[in-house]
């Protein structure tokens, strides 16, 4: 099993590409199910999730390859759909495989859904894409760890409902989205996420032919259309899939962390407002310029105190990053976490290494010490592993980051990019397990 080693202590200077989103190319390759006719994606990133989901997609039977082994280009073709369900084996590491239920329900008129996995950081139900799409008309049960759905209607399409959520739910929102587009009639969802993901697929739905009013707000409203085609604009044939938010954010928490100068070549300021003023409170200076994001951050940090919350709030998936910061900044910051009851699972292997956090509930108090010092640590999620690669960056001595298969899976081969920045940072084999 791979691992990181890490040898801390320099600063990061140069420039690095941002990658696709992650949380926008995931949902964007099931609207592929949407259609028969082929769909290009551009800005594809090379994640571990997508290759799973691109298994899946071949499993139904769509016909999915990249334009080169090193493109970003990805063709996709769902023509024929044969066996329209995610099997628990394939989809048991990623949650994001529940974004195939209603593109299939929309598409076919019945899925059989593994209940998915994914990272350990708390409870995150799919009840909310489940009732939704039963006020859509479906037939839905769910027994020996499966989704069992059906469209019972005559016409076999899902028919329009007004729906509105107890909870934002990005995933949950994307997947009533997709179902949505094909329904009979229209369909009000309220209490909609506006995260530029959710964003970015509705856009890609637009191309495609369909009736979405309100894209970016909290109310979507949306008008079945009986087929949907390849995605086409103004710009020419296909779609591109915008720069990854997240990413972005983790590299500027880097710099901010070890000091230096880096240019976020097509990142969007628009996009990370929140973490940018955040990080500016902390001492580092940022820019927004037309070919990205640049960074400069020299001296510690100064502590600095977030929430998070929904878009266009601090994200969760930020939260571990910036908290690296804050362990080594001048001063004492506290840490709310709103989304997810168990997402400090990182603290414990950032403790290892020097830093000095009290967790209670949902905050954490983190005191910012003068340096950490390296150590083996372990990821426990995706977001944990890049904090833990940050931390690995400004420790003295060597940090050995295992299990960072949970790395891959979001973070498009970050070792290589934190290398052309100046990391000294190695990826190793490591013991079998």
């Amino acid at each position: 099993m791979d691992q990181l080693l890490i040898r801390g202590g320099r600063t990061l200077n140069g420039e690095v590409r941002i990658a696709g989103a992650k949380n926008a190319a995931l949902p964007e390759l099931c609207a592929a199910l949407l259609t028969a006719e082929p769909v290009v994606l551009r800005n594809v990133p090379h994640l571990q999730d997508v290759a799973t989901m691109l298994k899946l997609l071949r499993h139904m039977g769509v016909q999915a390859q990249r334009a080169e082994p090193e493109s970003d280009e990805l063709h996709l073709n769902a023509a024929v759909l044969d066996k329209p369900e995610a099997p628990y084996e394939m989809v048991k590491t990623m949650r994001a495989s529940i974004l195939v239920l209603g593109p299939l329900l929309a598409r076919t008129g019945r899925a059989r859904v593994s209940l998915p996995g994914g990272c350990a950081i708390g409870s995150r139900p799919v009840d909310q894409h489940i009732r939704g799409l039963q006020a859509m008309g479906a037939e839905i049960t769910v027994a020996h760890g499966y989704i069992e759905a059906r469209v019972p209607t005559p016409s076999g399409r899902l028919q329009g409902a007004r729906i509105t959520t107890d909870m934002v739910t990005v995933t949950g929102t994307e997947n009533l989205l997709m179902a949505a587009v094909l329904a009979e009639g229209t369909t009000v969802l309220d209490n909609a996420a506006q995260e530029p993901e959710v964003t970015d697929l509705a856009e890609l739905l637009v191309a495609m032919g369909a009736g979405i009013e309100g894209i970016g707000t909290r109310r979507l409203v949306v008008q079945g259309v009986e087929k949907l085609h390849a995605p086409r604009t103004v710009q020419g044939e296909g779609h591109d899939i915008i720069a990854d938010r997240i990413e972005a954010g983790t590299f500027l928490c880097a710099v901010a962390a070890t000091g230096g100068q880096v240019l976020l070549r097509g990142a969007r300021a628009d996009h990370l407002e929140a973490v940018i003023d955040k990080l500016r409170q902390a001492g580092a200076q940022i820019e927004s310029a037309p070919e990205g994001i640049r960074i400069t951050a020299s001296g510690r940090p100064k502590a600095v105190g977030f929430r998070t919350s929904e878009y266009p709030a601090f994200p969760t998936d930020m939260q571990a990053q910036f908290m690296v910061v804050d362990c080594i900044a001048d001063g004492l910051a506290t840490i709310t976490e709103t989304i997810f009851e168990n997402r400090y699972m990182h603290v414990n292997e950032l403790v290892r290494l020097g830093a000095n956090i009290v967790v209670d509930g949902h905050t954490a108090v983190v005191q910012g010490v003068p340096r950490l010092s390296g150590a083996q640590v372990m990821a426990t999620d995706l977001r944990a592993s890049a904090s833990l690669v940050i931390a690995g960056l400004v420790a003295e001595g060597e940090t050995l980051v295992q299990r960072i298969y949970h790395l891959d899976r979001g973070y498009d081969r970050m070792e290589r990019k934190l290398r052309e920045l100046g990391a000294d940072i190695e990826r190793i084999k490591g013991p079998s397990i």
